[in-house]
């Protein structure tokens, strides 16, 4: 019980640290978490009126309906970039090595680093719910539901946060965060987002339905009961299972890697 209210007590203070860091520096927190609102306005407005969504009828108002859950899929994901650009920067400053040398728990830093930026998805999500309201976006399946499809998309950046961590602890470079962005970018459009599957080319459609945050986006569209287009494959059938199997698993393999990758980083 000792060690694990010192390990507890640890994760605390490098919480505080991150939230501190995030404290003094706004305008980083600020752009990020007007980026989302900017795609929503972007597609709702820009490409919505043009756009037909089964179940939903024509028009950027069913649009926009279809488009917050997906942003809020989105979101989650795009959050590990953040997450892997800190882990980085305190590995090529020194810092989570002097961080070693304490006579702290060995899982404070990752500990910490993830409640951090899950405190962030929270504020994130918050945001981009409010801009949604704004544009005439509504659940319509109870709150139960809703809050159920919060904790599915949490749940997804939690998973996030372990990928961006180990990756922070891994890759080398000056070319890391451009190499990242390559990875998650392709992962975060070549999904449901903002199209159909079955709109995409065979092999593509297969790929994007057995993407992870497809099963997210849509499993959070039955849950809030917006419109979306569906399909026949298992996979899509299954939406709402997906979306807790598929953080679960990339969970079960990234949080150790992460660990055993932290307390070996001198090797």
């Amino acid at each position: 019980m000792n060690r694990l209210r010192w390990a507890l007590a640890d994760g605390a203070t490098l919480t505080r640290r991150d939230l501190d860091h995030w404290a003094r520096q706004p305008a980083q927190v600020v752009v990020g978490l007007l980026f989302p609102v900017m795609i929503v306005l972007m597609f709702g407005y820009l490409l919505g009126g043009g756009m037909t969504v089964p179940g939903g009828g024509a028009g950027g108002s069913a649009y926009r309906e279809f488009l917050i859950p997906g942003t809020l899929a989105l979101t989650m994901v795009f959050g590990l970039e953040g997450t892997f650009q800190a882990i980085k920067s305190d590995v090529a400053r020194g810092v989570t090595d002097r961080f070693r040398s304490m006579p702290m728990a060995s899982s404070a830093v990752v500990v910490g680093r993830s409640v951090a930026d899950l405190l962030n998805a929270v504020v994130s999500l918050a945001v981009l719910v409010l801009c949604g309201l704004a544009i005439g976006w509504r659940w319509h399946s109870g709150l139960a539901a809703a809050l159920a499809a919060f904790g599915l998309l949490l749940l997804l950046r939690f998973a996030m946060l372990w990928i961006g961590i180990w990756l922070g602890l891994v890759v080398r470079g000056e070319g890391a965060l451009v190499a990242v962005q390559i990875l998650v970018w392709p992962l975060g459009f070549l999904s449901n987002t903002f199209a159909a599957p079955s709109s995409m080319p065979g092999w593509l459609g297969t790929i994007a339905e057995w993407n992870p945050l497809s099963s997210t986006v849509a499993a959070a569209r039955e849950l809030f009961g917006n419109p979306g287009w569906g399909g026949d494959s298992w996979i899509t059938q299954h939406a709402i299972l997906m979306a807790v199997v598929w953080p679960v698993l990339l969970i079960a393999i990234f949080f150790p890697l992460s660990v055993h990758r932290y307390r070996h980083l001198d090797r």
